[in-house]
Protein backbone atom coordinates (compact mmCIF):
# COMPACT_ATOMS: atom_id res chain seq x y z
CA UNK A 1 0.00 0.00 0.00
CA UNK A 2 1.19 3.59 -0.91
CA UNK A 3 2.16 5.49 1.97
CA UNK A 4 1.18 9.15 2.20
CA UNK A 5 2.90 11.45 4.80
CA UNK A 6 4.40 9.19 7.26
CA UNK A 7 5.03 5.50 7.13
CA UNK A 8 3.28 3.85 10.15
CA UNK A 9 5.81 0.85 9.96
CA UNK A 10 8.38 2.90 11.14
CA UNK A 11 6.60 4.71 13.45
CA UNK A 12 5.59 1.55 15.30
CA UNK A 13 8.83 0.22 15.08
CA UNK A 14 10.67 3.67 17.14
CA UNK A 15 7.44 3.17 19.84
CA UNK A 16 7.34 -0.20 20.37
CA UNK A 17 10.71 -1.78 19.36
CA UNK A 18 13.80 1.12 19.79
CA UNK A 19 12.09 2.99 22.54
CA UNK A 20 9.80 0.69 23.92
CA UNK A 21 7.18 2.73 24.67
CA UNK A 22 5.38 -0.44 26.80
CA UNK A 23 7.72 0.74 29.26
CA UNK A 24 5.40 3.68 30.49
CA UNK A 25 1.96 1.66 30.59
CA UNK A 26 3.61 0.25 34.02
CA UNK A 27 3.97 3.46 35.57
CA UNK A 28 1.22 5.29 37.59
CA UNK A 29 0.83 7.57 35.53
CA UNK A 30 -0.08 5.74 32.63
CA UNK A 31 -1.21 2.52 34.07
CA UNK A 32 -4.72 2.56 32.47
CA UNK A 33 -2.68 2.85 28.81
CA UNK A 34 -2.07 0.02 26.14
CA UNK A 35 -0.84 -1.04 23.17
CA UNK A 36 -4.24 -1.02 21.71
CA UNK A 37 -5.32 2.13 22.99
CA UNK A 38 -2.06 3.65 21.56
CA UNK A 39 -2.33 1.83 17.67
CA UNK A 40 -6.28 3.05 18.19
CA UNK A 41 -4.94 6.89 18.71
CA UNK A 42 -2.42 6.90 15.74
CA UNK A 43 -4.67 4.69 13.75
CA UNK A 44 -7.66 7.90 13.73
CA UNK A 45 -4.92 10.44 13.11
CA UNK A 46 -3.16 8.81 10.17
CA UNK A 47 -6.96 8.35 8.81
CA UNK A 48 -7.65 11.99 9.37
CA UNK A 49 -4.19 13.68 8.53
CA UNK A 50 -4.57 11.55 4.94
CA UNK A 51 -8.77 12.58 4.60
CA UNK A 52 -8.83 15.84 6.07
CA UNK A 53 -5.68 17.35 6.29
CA UNK A 54 -3.33 16.42 3.43
CA UNK A 55 -6.28 18.23 0.84
CA UNK A 56 -5.78 21.66 2.53
CA UNK A 57 -2.28 21.60 2.21
CA UNK A 58 -1.84 22.26 -1.99
CA UNK A 59 -5.34 24.26 -1.50
CA UNK A 60 -4.09 26.66 1.50
CA UNK A 61 -0.99 27.25 -0.39
CA UNK A 62 -2.63 28.58 -3.66
CA UNK A 63 -5.41 30.50 -1.74
CA UNK A 64 -3.57 32.00 1.15
CA UNK A 65 -4.71 34.30 3.53
CA UNK A 66 -6.60 37.71 2.39
CA UNK A 67 -6.09 40.48 5.08
CA UNK A 68 -9.05 43.02 4.35
CA UNK A 69 -9.97 45.91 6.98
CA UNK A 70 -7.67 44.79 9.78
CA UNK A 71 -9.10 41.15 9.88
CA UNK A 72 -7.50 38.05 8.29
CA UNK A 73 -9.09 35.65 6.41
CA UNK A 74 -7.85 32.15 5.78
CA UNK A 75 -8.28 30.41 3.57
CA UNK A 76 -11.87 28.13 3.70
CA UNK A 77 -10.69 25.09 3.14
CA UNK A 78 -9.20 25.06 6.47
CA UNK A 79 -12.58 25.37 8.41
CA UNK A 80 -13.48 21.56 8.11
CA UNK A 81 -10.50 20.19 9.40
CA UNK A 82 -10.07 22.15 12.15
CA UNK A 83 -13.57 21.87 13.66
CA UNK A 84 -13.19 18.36 13.34
CA UNK A 85 -9.82 18.72 15.57
CA UNK A 86 -11.30 20.51 18.18
CA UNK A 87 -14.85 18.63 17.97
CA UNK A 88 -11.90 14.92 18.24
CA UNK A 89 -10.08 16.71 21.11
CA UNK A 90 -6.92 16.47 19.06
CA UNK A 91 -5.34 19.96 20.38
CA UNK A 92 -3.85 18.83 23.70
CA UNK A 93 -2.99 15.07 23.42
CA UNK A 94 -0.34 15.17 26.17
CA UNK A 95 -1.89 18.07 28.87
CA UNK A 96 -3.72 17.25 31.93
CA UNK A 97 -7.28 16.30 31.59
CA UNK A 98 -8.14 18.94 34.48
CA UNK A 99 -7.30 21.64 31.86
CA UNK A 100 -9.11 20.03 28.56
CA UNK A 101 -6.14 17.49 27.67
CA UNK A 102 -5.94 14.26 26.78
CA UNK A 103 -3.08 13.11 29.16
CA UNK A 104 -1.37 10.82 27.16
CA UNK A 105 2.55 10.29 26.91
CA UNK A 106 4.43 12.64 24.71
CA UNK A 107 5.78 9.70 21.95
CA UNK A 108 2.32 9.01 21.10
CA UNK A 109 1.57 12.90 21.01
CA UNK A 110 4.57 12.85 18.18
CA UNK A 111 3.05 10.40 16.61
CA UNK A 112 -0.26 11.37 16.18
CA UNK A 113 1.07 14.99 15.03
CA UNK A 114 3.43 13.14 12.28
CA UNK A 115 0.14 13.09 10.67
CA UNK A 116 -1.12 16.56 11.27
CA UNK A 117 1.83 18.85 9.95
CA UNK A 118 0.49 19.43 8.93
CA UNK A 119 -0.93 30.77 30.70
CA UNK A 120 -3.37 31.59 33.43
CA UNK A 121 -5.70 29.12 34.44
CA UNK A 122 -8.73 31.82 32.77
CA UNK A 123 -7.26 31.23 29.88
CA UNK A 124 -5.65 27.50 29.93
CA UNK A 125 -9.07 25.45 29.34
CA UNK A 126 -10.21 27.04 26.03
CA UNK A 127 -6.34 27.21 24.36
CA UNK A 128 -5.84 23.68 25.35
CA UNK A 129 -9.01 22.63 23.22
CA UNK A 130 -8.62 24.87 20.29
CA UNK A 131 -11.76 26.98 20.81
CA UNK A 132 -9.43 29.92 21.39
CA UNK A 133 -6.27 30.52 19.47
CA UNK A 134 -2.98 31.93 20.83
CA UNK A 135 0.69 33.27 19.31
CA UNK A 136 4.05 34.43 20.98
CA UNK A 137 4.49 38.14 19.86
CA UNK A 138 8.24 38.68 20.63
CA UNK A 139 9.23 39.87 17.43
CA UNK A 140 10.01 43.64 17.10
CA UNK A 141 11.33 45.44 13.86
CA UNK A 142 14.83 46.58 15.75
CA UNK A 143 14.57 43.72 18.15
CA UNK A 144 14.68 40.39 16.66
CA UNK A 145 17.15 37.83 17.62
CA UNK A 146 17.89 40.70 20.15
CA UNK A 147 15.47 41.19 22.42
CA UNK A 148 16.82 42.76 25.02
CA UNK A 149 16.30 45.44 22.70
CA UNK A 150 12.33 45.74 22.61
CA UNK A 151 10.82 48.76 23.15
CA UNK A 152 7.40 47.73 23.60
CA UNK A 153 6.13 49.40 27.06
CA UNK A 154 4.01 48.36 29.87
CA UNK A 155 2.17 51.26 31.95
CA UNK A 156 0.43 50.16 35.65
CA UNK A 157 -3.71 50.94 35.41
CA UNK A 158 -4.31 49.35 39.11
CA UNK A 159 -6.24 45.70 40.03
CA UNK A 160 -3.19 43.64 38.11
CA UNK A 161 -4.17 45.31 34.48
CA UNK A 162 -1.56 46.92 32.22
CA UNK A 163 -1.75 49.47 29.22
CA UNK A 164 0.29 47.77 26.66
CA UNK A 165 1.69 50.02 23.64
CA UNK A 166 4.01 48.98 21.24
CA UNK A 167 4.36 47.19 17.70
CA UNK A 168 5.01 43.81 17.12
CA UNK A 169 6.41 42.01 14.17
CA UNK A 170 6.26 38.34 12.51
CA UNK A 171 3.57 37.11 14.35
CA UNK A 172 2.40 33.76 13.54
CA UNK A 173 -1.57 33.27 13.38
CA UNK A 174 -1.65 37.19 15.30
CA UNK A 175 -5.33 37.82 13.76
CA UNK A 176 -7.57 35.15 11.97
CA UNK A 177 -10.88 34.22 11.98
CA UNK A 178 -10.49 30.99 12.94
CA UNK A 179 -11.45 31.37 16.74
CA UNK A 180 -13.56 33.88 18.76
CA UNK A 181 -10.52 34.71 20.55
CA UNK A 182 -6.75 34.67 20.17
CA UNK A 183 -4.65 35.50 23.37
CA UNK A 184 -1.66 36.61 23.06
CA UNK A 185 1.72 36.49 25.13
CA UNK A 186 3.35 39.75 24.81
CA UNK A 187 6.87 40.64 25.83
CA UNK A 188 7.46 44.36 27.19
CA UNK A 189 8.97 46.25 29.57
CA UNK A 190 7.74 48.13 33.10
CA UNK A 191 7.98 51.96 32.89
CA UNK A 192 11.11 52.40 35.57
CA UNK A 193 12.21 48.59 34.73
CA UNK A 194 15.60 47.91 34.12
CA UNK A 195 17.29 48.19 30.56
CA UNK A 196 17.88 44.65 28.57
CA UNK A 197 16.80 41.68 28.99
CA UNK A 198 16.61 41.14 32.65
CA UNK A 199 13.70 44.12 32.47
CA UNK A 200 11.67 42.34 30.16
CA UNK A 201 8.09 41.09 31.65
CA UNK A 202 5.45 39.24 29.72
CA UNK A 203 1.83 40.09 29.30
CA UNK A 204 -1.29 37.68 28.43
CA UNK A 205 -3.22 40.30 26.14
CA UNK A 206 -6.23 38.97 24.37
CA UNK A 207 -7.87 40.29 21.15
CA UNK A 208 -11.24 40.03 23.16
CA UNK A 209 -10.77 41.06 26.99
CA UNK A 210 -12.40 38.35 29.08
CA UNK A 211 -14.03 38.60 31.81
CA UNK A 212 -13.76 36.92 35.69
CA UNK A 213 -16.40 34.42 34.47
CA UNK A 214 -14.90 33.99 31.20
CA UNK A 215 -17.17 35.03 29.41
CA UNK A 216 -15.93 37.68 26.47
CA UNK A 217 -16.47 41.12 26.80
CA UNK A 218 -15.19 44.07 24.22
CA UNK A 219 -12.54 44.26 21.49
CA UNK A 220 -9.12 45.03 23.19
CA UNK A 221 -6.81 47.26 20.86
CA UNK A 222 -4.34 45.15 19.67
CA UNK A 223 -4.88 45.44 16.19
CA UNK A 224 -3.70 43.51 12.85
CA UNK A 225 -1.88 45.99 10.55
CA UNK A 226 -0.78 43.74 7.73
CA UNK A 227 -0.02 40.35 6.55
CA UNK A 228 3.43 39.20 5.21
CA UNK A 229 3.85 37.87 2.22
CA UNK A 230 6.67 34.39 2.13
CA UNK A 231 8.20 32.54 0.06
CA UNK A 232 5.96 29.39 1.72
CA UNK A 233 3.46 28.79 4.57
CA UNK A 234 0.81 30.64 2.52
CA UNK A 235 -2.23 29.65 4.00
CA UNK A 236 -0.46 31.06 7.72
CA UNK A 237 -1.06 34.33 8.61
CA UNK A 238 2.02 35.97 9.34
CA UNK A 239 0.75 39.15 11.06
CA UNK A 240 2.18 43.02 12.37
CA UNK A 241 0.39 43.75 15.76
CA UNK A 242 -0.26 47.24 16.97
CA UNK A 243 -1.15 47.70 20.37
CA UNK A 244 -2.77 51.16 22.07
CA UNK A 245 -2.51 52.64 18.92
CA UNK A 246 -6.60 53.43 19.11
CA UNK A 247 -6.86 53.62 22.85
CA UNK A 248 -5.77 51.40 25.76
CA UNK A 249 -4.46 47.99 24.80
CA UNK A 250 -5.19 46.17 28.47
CA UNK A 251 -2.78 43.04 29.35
CA UNK A 252 -2.62 40.93 32.93
CA UNK A 253 1.01 40.30 34.17
CA UNK A 254 2.10 36.74 33.39
CA UNK A 255 4.37 35.50 36.28
CA UNK A 256 6.40 38.33 37.84
CA UNK A 257 7.71 41.43 36.68
CA UNK A 258 10.62 41.71 35.08
CA UNK A 259 10.96 37.50 34.87
CA UNK A 260 9.55 37.83 31.20
CA UNK A 261 12.56 35.81 29.72
CA UNK A 262 12.69 33.45 31.51
CA UNK A 263 8.87 32.62 31.20
CA UNK A 264 9.42 33.23 27.53
CA UNK A 265 11.72 30.60 27.40
CA UNK A 266 9.65 27.60 28.73
CA UNK A 267 7.56 28.53 25.76
CA UNK A 268 10.23 29.04 23.18
CA UNK A 269 11.87 25.70 24.39
CA UNK A 270 8.60 23.78 23.29
CA UNK A 271 8.16 25.70 20.14
CA UNK A 272 11.83 24.78 19.04
CA UNK A 273 11.01 21.73 19.34
CA UNK A 274 7.78 21.75 17.31
CA UNK A 275 10.22 23.42 15.12
CA UNK A 276 12.59 20.86 14.51
CA UNK A 277 9.65 18.39 14.48
CA UNK A 278 7.88 20.78 11.38
CA UNK A 279 11.55 20.55 9.48
CA UNK A 280 10.83 16.44 9.58
CA UNK A 281 7.50 16.16 8.84
CA UNK A 282 8.06 17.88 6.00
CA UNK A 283 10.88 15.79 4.94
CA UNK A 284 9.11 12.46 5.96
CA UNK A 285 6.32 13.84 3.36
CA UNK A 286 8.83 14.77 0.80
CA UNK A 287 10.88 11.15 0.93
CA UNK A 288 7.68 9.43 0.54
CA UNK A 289 6.76 11.16 -2.56
CA UNK A 290 9.43 10.69 -4.01
CA UNK A 291 9.45 6.99 -3.28
CA UNK A 292 6.12 6.86 -4.95
CA UNK A 293 7.05 8.92 -7.73
CA UNK A 294 10.13 7.09 -8.07
CA UNK A 295 8.03 3.71 -8.78
CA UNK A 296 5.62 5.19 -10.68
CA UNK A 297 7.68 7.23 -13.43
CA UNK A 298 8.98 5.13 -16.50
CA UNK A 299 12.02 6.70 -17.83
CA UNK A 300 15.24 4.96 -19.78
CA UNK A 301 16.76 1.39 -19.80
CA UNK A 302 17.70 -0.67 -16.42
CA UNK A 303 21.66 0.00 -16.39
CA UNK A 304 22.18 -3.85 -17.39
CA UNK A 305 20.22 -3.51 -20.21
CA UNK A 306 22.18 0.06 -21.54
CA UNK A 307 23.10 -1.15 -24.84
CA UNK A 308 20.38 -2.94 -25.74
CA UNK A 309 18.35 -0.13 -27.88
CA UNK A 310 15.36 -2.44 -28.02
CA UNK A 311 15.14 -2.86 -23.88
CA UNK A 312 11.67 -1.59 -22.43
CA UNK A 313 12.06 1.21 -20.20
CA UNK A 314 11.91 1.11 -16.53
CA UNK A 315 11.05 2.83 -13.44
CA UNK A 316 13.72 5.20 -12.41
CA UNK A 317 13.48 3.57 -8.96
CA UNK A 318 15.97 0.72 -10.77
CA UNK A 319 18.60 3.56 -11.41
CA UNK A 320 21.57 3.58 -8.86
CA UNK A 321 21.50 7.28 -8.55
CA UNK A 322 18.05 7.63 -7.89
CA UNK A 323 18.00 4.89 -5.07
CA UNK A 324 21.36 6.81 -3.22
CA UNK A 325 19.15 9.87 -3.01
CA UNK A 326 16.52 7.64 -1.82
CA UNK A 327 18.36 5.65 0.70
CA UNK A 328 20.68 9.17 1.89
CA UNK A 329 16.38 10.55 2.39
CA UNK A 330 15.17 7.70 4.31
CA UNK A 331 18.35 7.30 6.45
CA UNK A 332 17.90 11.12 7.16
CA UNK A 333 14.00 10.47 8.04
CA UNK A 334 14.73 7.74 10.14
CA UNK A 335 17.11 9.15 11.93
CA UNK A 336 15.11 12.87 12.73
CA UNK A 337 11.92 10.46 13.75
CA UNK A 338 14.23 8.27 16.65
CA UNK A 339 15.98 11.39 17.56
CA UNK A 340 12.44 13.24 17.83
CA UNK A 341 10.77 10.76 19.82
CA UNK A 342 14.06 9.80 21.80
CA UNK A 343 13.46 13.57 23.53
CA UNK A 344 9.63 12.86 23.86
CA UNK A 345 10.66 10.09 25.78
CA UNK A 346 12.76 12.18 28.40
CA UNK A 347 9.36 13.78 28.86
CA UNK A 348 7.87 11.11 29.45
CA UNK A 349 10.19 9.79 32.17
CA UNK A 350 10.87 12.60 33.40
CA UNK A 351 6.50 13.21 34.10
CA UNK A 352 6.69 9.41 35.24
CA UNK A 353 10.06 9.00 37.39
CA UNK A 354 9.64 7.37 40.39
CA UNK A 355 12.80 9.88 42.07
CA UNK A 356 14.24 13.42 41.65
CA UNK A 357 17.33 12.46 40.35
CA UNK A 358 15.48 10.60 37.67
CA UNK A 359 13.68 13.15 36.96
CA UNK A 360 16.30 15.82 36.85
CA UNK A 361 18.36 13.44 35.03
CA UNK A 362 15.57 13.76 32.12
CA UNK A 363 14.87 17.00 32.21
CA UNK A 364 18.81 17.71 31.81
CA UNK A 365 18.95 15.49 28.52
CA UNK A 366 15.77 17.44 27.22
CA UNK A 367 17.68 20.64 28.12
CA UNK A 368 20.89 19.75 26.16
CA UNK A 369 18.93 18.14 22.79
CA UNK A 370 16.69 20.86 22.65
CA UNK A 371 19.02 23.07 20.31
CA UNK A 372 20.08 20.19 18.89
CA UNK A 373 16.57 18.99 17.45
CA UNK A 374 15.98 22.13 16.51
CA UNK A 375 18.39 23.18 14.20
CA UNK A 376 19.50 19.60 12.92
CA UNK A 377 15.94 18.49 11.77
CA UNK A 378 15.35 22.16 10.62
CA UNK A 379 18.64 21.80 8.18
CA UNK A 380 18.14 17.85 7.41
CA UNK A 381 14.42 18.13 6.82
CA UNK A 382 15.10 21.30 4.31
CA UNK A 383 17.99 19.38 2.62
CA UNK A 384 15.50 16.28 2.46
CA UNK A 385 12.73 18.29 0.99
CA UNK A 386 15.53 19.24 -1.95
CA UNK A 387 16.49 16.13 -3.00
CA UNK A 388 13.05 14.53 -3.02
CA UNK A 389 12.43 17.44 -5.56
CA UNK A 390 16.09 16.01 -7.52
CA UNK A 391 14.19 12.36 -7.46
CA UNK A 392 11.21 13.91 -8.87
CA UNK A 393 13.90 15.91 -11.87
CA UNK A 394 11.64 18.79 -14.01
CA UNK A 395 8.41 17.82 -12.49
CA UNK A 396 10.11 18.58 -9.17
CA UNK A 397 10.59 22.21 -9.66
CA UNK A 398 6.63 22.77 -10.73
CA UNK A 399 3.91 23.21 -8.35
CA UNK A 400 2.43 20.38 -10.38
CA UNK A 401 4.22 18.31 -7.37
CA UNK A 402 3.48 18.61 -3.85
CA UNK A 403 7.63 18.47 -3.07
CA UNK A 404 8.20 21.95 -4.35
CA UNK A 405 5.64 23.31 -1.97
CA UNK A 406 6.87 21.06 0.97
CA UNK A 407 10.62 22.61 0.13
CA UNK A 408 9.51 26.38 0.43
CA UNK A 409 7.42 25.47 3.53
CA UNK A 410 10.30 23.63 5.71
CA UNK A 411 13.01 26.41 4.76
CA UNK A 412 11.55 28.63 7.86
CA UNK A 413 12.76 25.97 10.31
CA UNK A 414 15.79 27.31 10.10
CA UNK A 415 14.78 30.51 11.15
CA UNK A 416 12.05 30.06 13.25
CA UNK A 417 12.56 30.51 17.12
CA UNK A 418 15.76 31.23 16.97
CA UNK A 419 18.35 30.73 13.84
CA UNK A 420 20.11 27.58 13.91
CA UNK A 421 23.29 30.28 14.50
CA UNK A 422 21.40 31.15 17.76
CA UNK A 423 20.76 27.31 18.73
CA UNK A 424 24.79 26.59 18.34
CA UNK A 425 25.40 29.53 20.66
CA UNK A 426 23.33 28.24 23.09
CA UNK A 427 24.10 25.17 22.69
CA UNK A 428 28.05 25.96 23.45
CA UNK A 429 27.19 28.86 25.62
CA UNK A 430 25.28 27.47 27.79
CA UNK A 431 24.28 23.86 27.38
CA UNK A 432 27.25 21.32 27.45
CA UNK A 433 28.72 23.31 30.53
CA UNK A 434 25.60 22.46 32.28
CA UNK A 435 26.89 20.85 35.69
CA UNK A 436 30.87 21.25 35.03
CA UNK A 437 30.13 19.09 31.70
CA UNK A 438 27.59 16.39 33.95
CA UNK A 439 25.00 16.04 31.63
CA UNK A 440 26.85 16.22 28.59
CA UNK A 441 28.97 13.24 29.48
CA UNK A 442 25.38 11.58 30.71
CA UNK A 443 24.18 11.45 27.15
CA UNK A 444 27.81 10.36 25.66
CA UNK A 445 27.60 7.49 27.94
CA UNK A 446 23.91 6.84 26.66
CA UNK A 447 26.09 6.73 23.05
CA UNK A 448 28.43 4.55 24.15
CA UNK A 449 26.19 1.92 25.10
CA UNK A 450 24.22 2.02 22.25
CA UNK A 451 27.36 1.43 20.72
CA UNK A 452 28.38 -1.32 22.43
CA UNK A 453 25.07 -2.85 21.91
CA UNK A 454 25.35 -2.11 18.09
CA UNK A 455 29.28 -4.45 17.76
CA UNK A 456 27.32 -7.10 18.76
CA UNK A 457 25.62 -7.31 15.50
CA UNK A 458 27.80 -8.04 12.75
CA UNK A 459 26.19 -6.10 9.89
CA UNK A 460 26.81 -2.85 12.25
CA UNK A 461 30.02 -3.52 13.50
CA UNK A 462 31.59 -1.23 10.69
CA UNK A 463 28.80 1.68 11.42
CA UNK A 464 29.66 1.33 15.07
CA UNK A 465 33.24 1.27 15.09
CA UNK A 466 33.02 4.53 13.00
CA UNK A 467 30.25 6.07 15.52
CA UNK A 468 32.50 5.26 18.52
CA UNK A 469 35.57 7.16 16.75
CA UNK A 470 33.09 10.37 16.22
CA UNK A 471 32.00 9.73 19.84
CA UNK A 472 35.82 9.85 21.22
CA UNK A 473 37.22 12.95 19.44
CA UNK A 474 33.36 14.78 20.29
CA UNK A 475 35.16 13.45 24.00
CA UNK A 476 38.02 15.13 22.96
CA UNK A 477 36.56 18.41 22.96
CA UNK A 478 38.32 20.94 24.69
CA UNK A 479 36.60 23.69 27.06
CA UNK A 480 33.30 22.28 28.50
CA UNK A 481 34.91 21.60 31.72
CA UNK A 482 36.66 25.12 33.55
CA UNK A 483 38.51 24.85 29.95
CA UNK A 484 40.42 22.04 30.22
CA UNK A 485 39.78 19.10 27.75
CA UNK A 486 37.41 16.50 29.11
CA UNK A 487 40.09 13.75 28.83
CA UNK A 488 41.84 15.39 30.94
CA UNK A 489 39.58 15.98 33.62
CA UNK A 490 39.00 13.40 36.89
CA UNK A 491 35.45 12.92 36.15
CA UNK A 492 35.93 12.19 32.32
CA UNK A 493 38.81 9.64 32.91
CA UNK A 494 36.70 7.90 35.82
CA UNK A 495 33.52 7.63 33.41
CA UNK A 496 35.35 6.28 30.40
CA UNK A 497 37.20 3.52 32.92
CA UNK A 498 33.29 2.53 33.97
CA UNK A 499 32.67 2.41 30.63
CA UNK A 500 35.52 -0.04 29.11
CA UNK A 501 35.95 2.53 26.52
CA UNK A 502 39.03 1.80 24.33
CA UNK A 503 41.30 4.77 23.65
CA UNK A 504 40.75 5.92 19.85
CA UNK A 505 42.55 4.19 17.84
CA UNK A 506 45.30 5.82 15.36
CA UNK A 507 43.53 4.53 12.41
CA UNK A 508 40.39 3.15 11.05
CA UNK A 509 40.43 0.87 8.01
CA UNK A 510 37.66 1.69 6.19
CA UNK A 511 35.37 -1.76 5.08
CA UNK A 512 33.24 -1.16 2.01
CA UNK A 513 30.24 -3.39 2.38
CA UNK A 514 27.39 -3.68 -0.09
CA UNK A 515 23.92 -4.13 1.57
CA UNK A 516 22.91 -7.90 1.03
CA UNK A 517 20.01 -9.83 2.57
CA UNK A 518 22.15 -12.28 4.34
CA UNK A 519 23.51 -8.30 5.91
CA UNK A 520 19.96 -7.88 6.55
CA UNK A 521 18.45 -10.66 8.26
CA UNK A 522 20.90 -10.49 11.00
CA UNK A 523 18.74 -7.95 13.23
CA UNK A 524 18.38 -8.91 16.29
CA UNK A 525 15.23 -11.48 17.10
CA UNK A 526 13.46 -8.95 19.31
CA UNK A 527 12.50 -7.32 16.19
CA UNK A 528 8.67 -8.68 15.47
CA UNK A 529 9.18 -6.98 11.60
CA UNK A 530 12.02 -6.58 9.06
CA UNK A 531 12.98 -2.91 9.41
CA UNK A 532 16.30 -2.67 7.87
CA UNK A 533 15.03 -2.27 4.15
CA UNK A 534 15.71 -0.23 1.47
CA UNK A 535 13.46 2.25 0.14
CA UNK A 536 12.48 0.09 -3.39
CA UNK A 537 10.77 -2.34 -1.13
CA UNK A 538 8.77 -0.29 1.33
Amino acid sequence: MTQEIADRRDIDFVLYEQLDIEQLFETEKYRDLNKKMVEMVVTEARAFGIKEVLPTHAEGDKAGVTFKNGEVIVPECYRRPYQLMVENEWTSLTEDPAVGGQGLPHMVMRAAYEYFIGAKELFLKKLYTGQWGGTMDLTEPEAGSDVGALITSARRLGDGIYAITGNKIYITNGEHDLTENIIHPVLARIEGAPAGSKGISIFIVPKIWVNDDGSLSEINDIICTGTEEKMGLHGSATCTMSMGSKGVCRGLLLGEENAGMKIMFNMMNEARLDVGFMGFCNATAAYLYAVNFARERIQGRDLADGKNAEAPSVPIIRHPDVRRMLLWMKAHVEGMRSFIYYVARCFDLAECAADEKERERNEDLIALLTSLIKSYCAERGFEVCIEAMQVHGGCGYTMDYPVEQLARDCKIASIFEGTDGIQAMDLLGRKLGMKKGAVFMDFMGEMKKTIEQAKGIDALKPLSMAMETAADQLGEWDGCCSGEPLSQSPSWRSWLATLKVRKKPKSLKRTKTQPSTTARSKVPATTSTPYCRWPWED
